[in-house]
Protein backbone atom coordinates (compact mmCIF):
# COMPACT_ATOMS: atom_id res chain seq x y z
CA UNK A 1 0.00 0.00 0.00
CA UNK A 2 1.60 3.58 -0.92
CA UNK A 3 1.25 5.73 1.66
CA UNK A 4 0.79 9.36 1.24
CA UNK A 5 3.11 12.03 1.99
CA UNK A 6 3.32 15.65 1.75
CA UNK A 7 6.74 17.75 1.52
CA UNK A 8 5.47 21.10 2.06
CA UNK A 9 3.07 22.99 4.39
CA UNK A 10 1.58 23.84 1.46
CA UNK A 11 -0.46 22.05 -0.90
CA UNK A 12 -2.21 23.16 -4.52
CA UNK A 13 -5.94 22.76 -5.66
CA UNK A 14 -4.65 20.24 -8.22
CA UNK A 15 -2.61 18.22 -5.73
CA UNK A 16 -5.95 18.10 -3.71
CA UNK A 17 -8.04 16.68 -6.43
CA UNK A 18 -5.41 13.66 -7.32
CA UNK A 19 -4.98 12.60 -3.68
CA UNK A 20 -8.45 13.20 -2.79
CA UNK A 21 -10.03 9.93 -2.44
CA UNK A 22 -6.70 8.64 -0.86
CA UNK A 23 -8.16 6.41 2.41
CA UNK A 24 -4.81 8.57 4.65
CA UNK A 25 -6.13 12.03 3.72
CA UNK A 26 -8.86 14.23 5.66
CA UNK A 27 -9.53 17.69 4.64
CA UNK A 28 -11.14 20.21 6.76
CA UNK A 29 -12.51 22.81 6.28
CA UNK A 30 -11.71 25.57 9.42
CA UNK A 31 -13.87 28.69 8.10
CA UNK A 32 -14.00 31.57 10.88
CA UNK A 33 -15.22 34.70 11.11
CA UNK A 34 -13.74 37.44 13.07
CA UNK A 35 -16.54 38.85 15.94
CA UNK A 36 -19.37 40.42 15.22
CA UNK A 37 -19.38 39.11 11.72
CA UNK A 38 -22.90 37.66 10.78
CA UNK A 39 -21.28 34.86 9.05
CA UNK A 40 -20.93 31.33 10.39
CA UNK A 41 -18.43 29.15 9.06
CA UNK A 42 -20.06 25.75 10.37
CA UNK A 43 -23.26 26.90 8.57
CA UNK A 44 -21.09 27.75 5.71
CA UNK A 45 -19.26 24.72 5.42
CA UNK A 46 -22.74 22.73 5.54
CA UNK A 47 -23.98 25.03 2.83
CA UNK A 48 -20.59 24.29 0.36
CA UNK A 49 -17.42 22.22 0.71
CA UNK A 50 -15.00 20.48 -0.51
CA UNK A 51 -16.42 16.93 -0.84
CA UNK A 52 -15.46 14.96 2.47
CA UNK A 53 -14.14 17.95 4.45
CA UNK A 54 -15.00 17.85 8.12
CA UNK A 55 -15.93 21.27 9.86
CA UNK A 56 -12.48 21.98 12.68
CA UNK A 57 -14.05 24.51 14.98
CA UNK A 58 -10.73 25.76 17.15
CA UNK A 59 -12.96 28.53 18.38
CA UNK A 60 -15.35 26.05 20.45
CA UNK A 61 -14.66 22.62 20.14
CA UNK A 62 -11.22 22.41 20.02
CA UNK A 63 -10.16 25.05 22.39
CA UNK A 64 -9.25 25.65 26.11
CA UNK A 65 -12.93 25.55 27.74
CA UNK A 66 -11.27 27.00 31.24
CA UNK A 67 -9.15 30.12 29.09
CA UNK A 68 -10.23 33.62 30.17
CA UNK A 69 -8.54 34.65 26.13
CA UNK A 70 -10.49 33.53 22.63
CA UNK A 71 -9.41 30.07 20.84
CA UNK A 72 -6.61 29.02 23.34
CA UNK A 73 -4.19 25.94 22.78
CA UNK A 74 -6.32 23.15 24.44
CA UNK A 75 -4.40 20.76 26.19
CA UNK A 76 -2.97 17.68 24.21
CA UNK A 77 -5.63 15.49 25.87
CA UNK A 78 -8.35 17.48 24.82
CA UNK A 79 -6.96 17.89 21.54
CA UNK A 80 -6.55 14.34 21.09
CA UNK A 81 -10.03 13.32 21.84
CA UNK A 82 -11.43 16.54 19.30
CA UNK A 83 -9.40 15.48 16.32
CA UNK A 84 -10.04 11.31 16.95
CA UNK A 85 -14.06 12.52 16.92
CA UNK A 86 -13.49 13.99 12.82
CA UNK A 87 -12.12 10.53 12.01
CA UNK A 88 -8.41 11.68 12.38
CA UNK A 89 -5.49 9.36 13.45
CA UNK A 90 -1.83 9.62 13.93
CA UNK A 91 -0.86 8.14 10.68
CA UNK A 92 -3.56 10.66 9.09
CA UNK A 93 -2.18 13.09 5.81
CA UNK A 94 -4.47 16.28 7.34
CA UNK A 95 -4.92 19.47 4.51
CA UNK A 96 -6.71 22.34 6.06
CA UNK A 97 -8.31 25.13 4.59
CA UNK A 98 -10.99 28.14 4.36
CA UNK A 99 -13.31 29.97 2.63
CA UNK A 100 -11.51 33.27 2.43
CA UNK A 101 -8.44 32.14 0.85
CA UNK A 102 -5.94 32.46 3.35
CA UNK A 103 -7.15 33.35 6.54
CA UNK A 104 -7.75 31.39 8.95
CA UNK A 105 -6.60 27.68 7.74
CA UNK A 106 -3.10 28.36 9.37
CA UNK A 107 -4.18 28.67 12.71
CA UNK A 108 -5.26 24.27 12.13
CA UNK A 109 -2.03 24.02 10.47
CA UNK A 110 -0.33 25.97 13.52
CA UNK A 111 -2.13 23.46 16.32
CA UNK A 112 -1.50 20.09 14.82
CA UNK A 113 2.15 20.82 14.45
CA UNK A 114 1.80 22.21 18.53
CA UNK A 115 0.68 18.54 18.96
CA UNK A 116 3.36 16.95 17.20
CA UNK A 117 1.80 16.04 13.75
CA UNK A 118 4.55 16.90 10.65
CA UNK A 119 1.30 15.57 8.18
CA UNK A 120 -0.46 18.81 8.08
CA UNK A 121 -0.36 21.18 5.33
CA UNK A 122 -2.70 24.14 4.13
CA UNK A 123 -4.79 24.43 0.73
CA UNK A 124 -3.27 27.42 -0.78
CA UNK A 125 -6.20 29.51 -2.11
CA UNK A 126 -8.37 27.72 -0.13
CA UNK A 127 -12.26 26.79 -1.06
CA UNK A 128 -12.16 30.07 -3.92
CA UNK A 129 -9.13 28.03 -5.60
CA UNK A 130 -10.60 25.17 -5.64
CA UNK A 131 -13.52 26.22 -6.91
CA UNK A 132 -11.48 27.99 -9.87
CA UNK A 133 -10.00 25.16 -10.46
CA UNK A 134 -13.67 23.50 -11.24
CA UNK A 135 -13.34 20.84 -8.90
CA UNK A 136 -16.85 19.33 -7.40
CA UNK A 137 -18.83 20.76 -4.48
CA UNK A 138 -20.23 19.12 -1.66
CA UNK A 139 -23.12 20.31 0.56
CA UNK A 140 -25.73 18.67 3.30
CA UNK A 141 -25.32 16.68 5.96
CA UNK A 142 -21.71 14.77 5.83
CA UNK A 143 -21.41 10.92 5.63
CA UNK A 144 -20.24 9.17 8.67
CA UNK A 145 -16.69 8.53 9.28
CA UNK A 146 -15.27 6.28 11.89
CA UNK A 147 -13.31 7.41 14.91
CA UNK A 148 -9.59 7.98 14.41
CA UNK A 149 -6.96 6.87 16.93
CA UNK A 150 -4.58 10.31 18.05
CA UNK A 151 -1.37 10.27 19.79
CA UNK A 152 -0.99 14.02 20.94
CA UNK A 153 2.88 15.00 21.12
CA UNK A 154 2.86 18.30 22.33
CA UNK A 155 5.94 20.65 20.97
CA UNK A 156 6.06 23.36 23.69
CA UNK A 157 8.23 25.26 21.36
CA UNK A 158 5.53 26.14 18.82
CA UNK A 159 3.75 28.20 21.61
CA UNK A 160 4.77 31.07 23.92
CA UNK A 161 2.39 32.81 26.86
CA UNK A 162 2.75 36.33 27.96
CA UNK A 163 4.77 36.25 31.04
CA UNK A 164 7.42 33.89 29.12
CA UNK A 165 7.12 36.83 26.45
CA UNK A 166 7.93 39.65 28.29
CA UNK A 167 11.03 38.03 30.00
CA UNK A 168 12.18 37.55 26.40
CA UNK A 169 11.04 40.50 24.15
CA UNK A 170 14.41 42.41 24.13
CA UNK A 171 16.61 39.57 23.48
CA UNK A 172 18.86 40.22 20.14
CA UNK A 173 18.20 36.31 19.32
CA UNK A 174 14.42 36.90 19.32
CA UNK A 175 12.40 38.88 17.12
CA UNK A 176 8.23 39.46 17.70
CA UNK A 177 6.45 40.12 14.58
CA UNK A 178 2.64 41.55 14.59
CA UNK A 179 0.07 40.32 11.91
CA UNK A 180 -2.21 43.16 12.68
CA UNK A 181 -2.90 46.12 10.40
CA UNK A 182 -0.52 48.85 10.90
CA UNK A 183 -2.75 51.57 11.92
CA UNK A 184 -3.68 49.29 14.81
CA UNK A 185 0.28 48.44 15.40
CA UNK A 186 0.94 52.28 15.56
CA UNK A 187 -2.24 53.03 18.08
CA UNK A 188 -4.06 55.15 15.22
CA UNK A 189 -6.63 52.89 15.22
CA UNK A 190 -8.50 51.38 18.64
CA UNK A 191 -8.82 48.03 18.99
CA UNK A 192 -12.26 46.19 18.63
CA UNK A 193 -12.16 44.40 21.66
CA UNK A 194 -13.10 46.58 24.60
CA UNK A 195 -10.69 47.09 27.47
CA UNK A 196 -7.63 46.48 25.40
CA UNK A 197 -4.84 49.56 24.73
CA UNK A 198 -3.91 50.31 21.70
CA UNK A 199 -0.07 49.92 20.17
CA UNK A 200 2.41 47.35 20.29
CA UNK A 201 4.97 45.51 22.01
CA UNK A 202 8.03 47.26 22.74
CA UNK A 203 10.47 46.08 20.31
CA UNK A 204 7.84 44.38 18.12
CA UNK A 205 8.00 45.26 14.30
CA UNK A 206 4.46 45.43 12.23
CA UNK A 207 4.17 42.74 9.31
CA UNK A 208 1.06 42.81 8.66
CA UNK A 209 -0.21 39.36 7.06
CA UNK A 210 -1.85 40.49 4.07
CA UNK A 211 1.78 41.77 2.77
CA UNK A 212 2.59 37.93 2.71
CA UNK A 213 -0.60 37.25 0.48
CA UNK A 214 -1.69 37.99 -3.27
CA UNK A 215 -5.46 37.46 -4.62
CA UNK A 216 -6.28 34.73 -1.47
CA UNK A 217 -2.87 32.83 -1.64
CA UNK A 218 0.77 32.59 -0.65
CA UNK A 219 3.67 34.74 -2.41
CA UNK A 220 6.47 32.68 -3.99
CA UNK A 221 8.95 31.19 -1.57
CA UNK A 222 11.43 34.40 -2.73
CA UNK A 223 9.13 36.57 -2.26
CA UNK A 224 8.23 35.43 1.32
CA UNK A 225 11.73 35.33 1.90
CA UNK A 226 12.74 39.01 1.22
CA UNK A 227 9.78 39.83 3.26
CA UNK A 228 11.14 38.11 6.31
CA UNK A 229 14.96 39.43 5.78
CA UNK A 230 13.83 42.45 5.76
CA UNK A 231 12.27 42.51 9.43
CA UNK A 232 14.63 39.54 10.95
CA UNK A 233 17.82 37.79 10.64
CA UNK A 234 18.32 34.42 9.83
CA UNK A 235 19.01 32.72 12.82
CA UNK A 236 16.58 34.72 15.15
CA UNK A 237 13.58 33.15 16.79
CA UNK A 238 10.09 34.56 15.14
CA UNK A 239 7.55 34.39 17.72
CA UNK A 240 4.31 36.06 15.92
CA UNK A 241 1.47 37.59 17.85
CA UNK A 242 -1.56 39.34 16.16
CA UNK A 243 -5.20 40.08 17.44
CA UNK A 244 -6.94 36.31 19.04
CA UNK A 245 -3.80 34.06 17.81
CA UNK A 246 -5.52 33.37 14.06
CA UNK A 247 -3.76 35.92 11.51
CA UNK A 248 -0.40 35.02 13.80
CA UNK A 249 -0.12 31.41 12.48
CA UNK A 250 -0.41 33.09 8.44
CA UNK A 251 3.32 34.51 9.42
CA UNK A 252 4.20 31.26 10.99
CA UNK A 253 3.05 29.56 7.64
CA UNK A 254 4.81 31.86 5.67
CA UNK A 255 8.08 32.22 7.48
CA UNK A 256 8.51 28.05 7.28
CA UNK A 257 7.90 28.62 3.94
CA UNK A 258 10.65 31.08 3.72
CA UNK A 259 12.85 28.33 5.62
CA UNK A 260 12.83 29.88 8.63
CA UNK A 261 13.31 27.64 11.54
CA UNK A 262 12.68 29.17 14.90
CA UNK A 263 8.69 29.63 15.02
CA UNK A 264 6.78 30.92 17.53
CA UNK A 265 2.78 31.81 18.05
CA UNK A 266 2.19 33.90 20.79
CA UNK A 267 -1.27 32.17 21.72
CA UNK A 268 -2.71 34.93 23.59
CA UNK A 269 -1.59 37.79 20.97
CA UNK A 270 -3.08 41.36 21.60
CA UNK A 271 -6.20 40.31 23.71
CA UNK A 272 -4.22 39.08 26.35
CA UNK A 273 -1.28 41.46 26.08
CA UNK A 274 -3.64 44.39 25.47
CA UNK A 275 -5.24 43.83 28.16
CA UNK A 276 -2.80 42.49 30.85
CA UNK A 277 -1.95 45.93 32.54
CA UNK A 278 1.50 44.22 33.97
CA UNK A 279 2.48 43.97 30.60
CA UNK A 280 4.26 47.07 28.78
CA UNK A 281 2.95 49.11 25.34
CA UNK A 282 4.08 51.55 23.39
CA UNK A 283 2.82 53.55 20.51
Amino acid sequence: MSVLKITSPLVSASWLAQNLSDPQLVVLDATWFLPGSDRNGEKEWLQKRIPSARYFDFDKKVAHPEASFPHMLPEAEHFAREVEALGISTDSTVVVYDSQGIFSAPRVWWMFRAMGHEQVAVLDGGLPAWELAGNTIESGEPKPYEQGKFKSDFQPQWVIDGDALVQVLNKPDVQVLDARAAARFYGTQPEPRQGVRSGHMPSAKSLPFGQLLKDGCFLPQEQLQQRFDAVSDDDQQLIFSCGSGVTACILALAAELAGRKKLTVYDGSWTEWGSTFKYPVVQ
